[in-house]
């Protein structure tokens, strides 16, 4: 998810400390007293949906005293966490993206989640998709409890693809699988708007390079997951696509992220490739369009995208009945997760999956099906969202679109930064 300004999450902290300011000395089933102080990232829609999610938490539990706190997405939220889990005075409940929890030093940083207590809340392991609750285990242990996956989706306008030529009798966008199906749709697309076929982020095209050389099924880490193993015929490929799509016209040599939504929103490309998180800006909009799957370009079905979930910080005295609360809150919140995924994010919690609350969300549930498929990023202190990784992929990949370096050089260049972070011990 990208970073959003200081003032819109003062503005959402605010509120909801204004919210709350009435519960905090409720007693009841958890004992006098229990608090739950949950720390996110989220600002922007998400954080505008969570307000609103957590009033209705709010309403319904007047025995647990509950404050959130809104922080500075990305590097600024992962290092406070860490400051304050290492010291053990952390909030009871934190967001964590799953791509960052093993670099996240879990078993340190970390408490485990109480299985028991979980079960007793009604929420366990076969409430989730196999792949999504064993990336939460360490050692064994589970270490996070998962809230939602957002993939790198397609987004398209249903007028402009209607012209040409690419929708089904369903009003769907037709699949098309392969490079030379793909190039296809794209070029019948920019013959119609006369401009672009899709917007992209050029300046970072992590999601775009990790989502193909996925569908390439490129390793990146041995199996030791301490060695550099990128696979550079299929590395390359990806790379060598993605200029043809630039020097072809078919994308931007050159666009930002607000560039990105804003080529989408007026029409510029009849297509966008991102995560599913902008479906709010564009039903804002008025926007006649719908998303579907990322098309499967190589292989296999593959596609770059994280998941949202609940943490426990380490405290160096956990309190009972604050933990009971928060299994409590976090039950509550998988439970109500079709009114997440109202904001584009698919739930985790998979009896919400199947409800006709999520099932009836248009375009949300159209790209469900890639959940089992979602691509976390590698395994590495230095990797997941936000993270140096992606900022060292597009340092050296915006050039690729741009045409200042070839893919061979932007290759070397990602290595060998790679290879400097692989070296340099991990900060906790």
């Amino acid at each position: 998810m990208t970073p959003f300004t200081p003032s819109r999450r003062t503005l959402l902290t605010g509120a909801l400390g204004l919210a709350l300011s009435g519960t905090l000395s409720g007693c009841g089933a958890f004992g006098h007293g229990a608090r739950v102080r949950e720390w996110n990232l989220f600002g922007g829609g998400d954080g505008a949906r969570l307000l609103q999610i957590h009033e209705k938490f709010v309403a319904e539990h007047p025995d647990i005293a509950f404050e959130a706190h809104t922080l500075a997405w990305g590097p600024p939220f992962y290092t406070k966490l860490a400051m304050s889990a290492a010291g053990g005075r952390a909030p009871e409940v934190a967001t964590l993206h799953l791509s960052r929890l093993k670099g996240f030093s879990p078993t340190t940083m970390l408490d485990p989640i109480p299985l028991d207590q979980l079960t007793e809340a009604g929420i366990t392991e076969q409430d989730f998709l196999p792949e999504t609750w064993n990336r939460c285990l360490v050692d064994g242990r589970l270490y996070a409890v998962p809230l939602d996956q957002h993939p790198f989706v397609l987004y398209y306008n249903l007028e402009i693809c209607k012209k040409a030529g690419l929708l089904g009798p369903d009003g769907r966008i037709k699949p098309v699988k392969g490079v030379d199906a793909f190039l296809e749709m794209l070029k019948a697309v920019k013959d119609t708007t006369g401009k672009f076929a899709a917007s992209v982020e050029t300046t970072n095209p992590w999601r775009l390079w990790w989502t193909l050389y996925g569908q390439l099924e490129g390793k990146f880490f041995d199996d030791s997951g301490s060695r550099l193993a990128l696979d550079d015929a299929k590395a390359l490929e990806a790379l060598q696509l993605m200029a043809k799509l630039a020097a072809d016209g078919l994308t931007p040599k050159s666009s930002d992220y607000p560039s990105l939504v804003a080529q989408f929103t007026n029409g510029d490309a009849g297509l966008s490739f991102n995560g599913e998180w902008e479906v709010t800006t564009y039903q804002t909009a008025k926007m006649p369009f719908s998303m579907a799957p990322f098309p499967v370009v190589y292989d296999v079905p593959k596609y770059a995208g994280d998941a949202h979930t609940f943490v426990l910080p380490h405290q160096a005295g956990r309190n009972k009945d604050d933990t009971a609360a928060t299994i409590t809150y976090i039950a509550w919140m998988l439970k109500h997760s079709a009114d997440w995924a109202a904001g584009g994010h698919i739930p985790a919690y998979q009896p919400v999956v199947a409800s006709p609350e999520y099932l009836n969300l248009k375009p949300q549930a159209e790209y469900r099906s890639v959940a089992p498929d979602v691509l976390y990023d590698p395994d590495a202190w230095f990797s997941g969202s936000g993270a140096q990784l992606q900022n060292e992929a597009g340092a050296a990949f915006a050039g690729v679109f741009s045409g200042r370096t070839t893919p061979r050089q932007a290759l070397d260049q990602f290595k060998a930064a790679t290879q400097k972070l692989l070296d340099t011990p991990s900060p906790v």
